[in-house]
C-alpha cells in the first residue's frame, strides 16, 4: 500500500461484533483470565497494539513501542543500554533528551555532544566503549542535517546501534530504517498528534533483536505507556499525517524564502533552502523538507523578543507541529547553558493562510 492508504487502513482491529469502521477505546485496564493474550493495560491494550501496528507499519520496521511522552521513548533507548556505555549525541539535539543524558543517566553513560552534521567530528568521537550513535535530523532547533547513510556505516563498523530522531521529518519525508537506522524515535506529541493535544512518544525496531526485546521489558516494567484514549487519538491523527505534512512544508518553504531576504533577519535555517549547507544531502535522504524552521534576527535577544511580542497569528509557545503556528525565542527555553543563539526565533509552521502568515511577518520584523 502506498503511505496515504497504509495510514487509513494499518491498525484496526474490529472485534466488536457490530463492525465499526472505527476501532473503539476499550478502557479497562483488565481482562479475563483465559479470553485471550492480554492480561492487563499496563502491558498490552487493544488500542495501544493497534498505533504500535501502525507506527511500525509507517516506519517500515518490524515492531513499534508507544510510550506517554517522546522524553520516556528515548529515555527508554539510554536505560536499555549496558551501564557505561558510550554515546554520541548532537550538540544541539532536542533540549529535553539532553537533560535526560546530562542527568539522569550521568554517572551511568558517558556522553559526546557534537556536531553531528560534520562527519569527521563524529569520527574523532568514536572510542572502544561507543555503543550508540544518537542523531537528530533535521535537528532542533538549528535544522541541521545529518548524513544518515555515512553515520550508519560508522555504528557497523563500531558494532554500535543508530537511533533517529525522526519527529521533524516524520516518515512521510524521511525512512532512517532504509537509511541504515536500528531504531526510529518520534516524539507523537508532535505531528504525529497533529492538533496540539496529545503527550504521547514512540519507538520503532528495525529487527526484533535482543536489545529491542530490553526496550520492551522497559515499556512493559516502568510503565510508562500511553491511556488507550490517547492512542485512539493519536491513531485517528495519522490517518491525515500525510496531506497535514505536505501543507506544513509547502508553507515553511514560502515563509524561508521570505525571511530569506528580509533585511531584519541575519540568517534562516531550513534545509529546503538551496544554500543551507545541508541541502545537498537532505535532497538525498529526505523526500520533503518539513515544516519547522528557524531564524536569527538582527541584534540580540531583545530585538528577537520584540518581533515576537509584535506576531499576532503566531503563539509564543513551546512544542511544534499543530495545526497553528508557534513561535518562540529557543535560549530563553532551554536555559543559561544554551549553545542555541539568544537572538534565534523557531518557528512551527502551521497550517493557515500564507498571505495571511506572511503579513503578520512583515509587520512583526518591520
Amino acid at each position: 500500500m502506498k503511505f496515504e492508504t497504509l495510514t487509513i487502513h494499518k491498525g484496526i482491529h474490529r472485534t466488536d461484533s457490530n463492525r465499526p469502521i472505527v476501532q473503539p477505546i476499550t478502557l479497562s485496564t483488565n481482562f479475563e483470565h483465559g479470553s485471550g493474550p492480554m492480561i492487563y493495560t499496563r502491558a498490552e491494550n487493544p488500542n495501544r497494539s493497534a498505533l504500535e501496528e501502525l507506527l511500525a507499519a509507517m516506519e517500515k520496521g518490524t515492531d513499534a513501542a508507544a510510550f506517554s511522552s517522546g522524553n520516556a521513548a528515548g529515555t527508554a533507548v539510554f536505560q536499555a543500554l549496558e551501564p557505561g556505555s558510550h554515546i554520541i549525541a548532537p550538540d544541539d539535539m532536542y533540549h529535553g533528551l539532553a537533560q535526560s543524558m546530562k542527568t539522569l543517566f550521568a554517572g551511568i553513560h558517558e556522553v559526546s555532544f557534537v556536531d553531528m552534521s560534520d562527519l569527521q567530528q563524529v569520527k574523532n568521537a568514536i572510542r572502544p566503549t561507543t555503543r550508540l550513535f544518537w542523531v537528530e535530523t533535521p535537528s532542533n532547533p538549528l535544522l541541521k542535517i545529518s548524513d544518515v547513510r555515512a553515520i550508519s556505516a560508522l555504528a557497523k563498523e563500531q558494532g554500535a546501534l543508530l537511533a533517529c530522531d525522526n519527529t521533524f521529518a516524520t516518515p512521510v519525508f524521511q525512512n532512517p530504517l532504509d537509511l541504515g537506522a536500528d531504531i526510529v524515535m518520534h516524539s507523537s506529541t508532535k505531528y504525529f498528534g497533529g492538533h496540539s493535544d496529545i503527550l504521547g512518544g514512540a519507538l520503532i525496531a528495525k529487527e526484533k533483536s535482543d536489545f529491542w526485546k530490553k526496550i520492551r521489558a522497559v515499556q512493559h516494567i516502568g510503565g510508562a505507556v500511553p491511556s488507550p484514549t490517547d492512542c485512539y487519538y493519536l491513531a485517528r491523527s495519522i490517518r491525515t499525517l500525510a496531506y497535514r505534512m505536505r501543507g506544513h512544508a509547502q508553507h515553511a518553504m514560502i515563509l524561508a524564502d521570505f525571511l530569506s531576504q528580509h533585511p531584519k533577519v541575519e540568517k534562516v535555517f531550513y534545509p529546503g533552502l538551496k544554500k543551507h549547507p545541508g541541502h545537498e544531502i537532505a535532497a538525498a535522504q529526505m523526500s520533503g523538507f518539513g515544516g519547522m524552521l528557524s531564524f536569527t534576527v538582527i541584534g540580540g535577544a531583545g530585538e528577537a523578543d520584540a518581533v515576537v511580542s509584535k506576531l499576532q497569528l503566531f503563539a509564543n509557545a513551546t512544542s511544534l507541529g499543530g495545526v497553528e503556528s508557534l513561535v518562540e525565542r529557543r535560549a530563553a527555553v532551554e536555559g543559561p547553558n544554551t549553545k542555541t543563539p539568544q537572538n534565534l526565533l523557531r518557528v512551527s509552521v502551521g497550517l493557515e493562510h500564507t498571505d495571511d502568515l506572511l503579513e503578520d511577518l512583515a509587520q512583526a520584523l518591520g
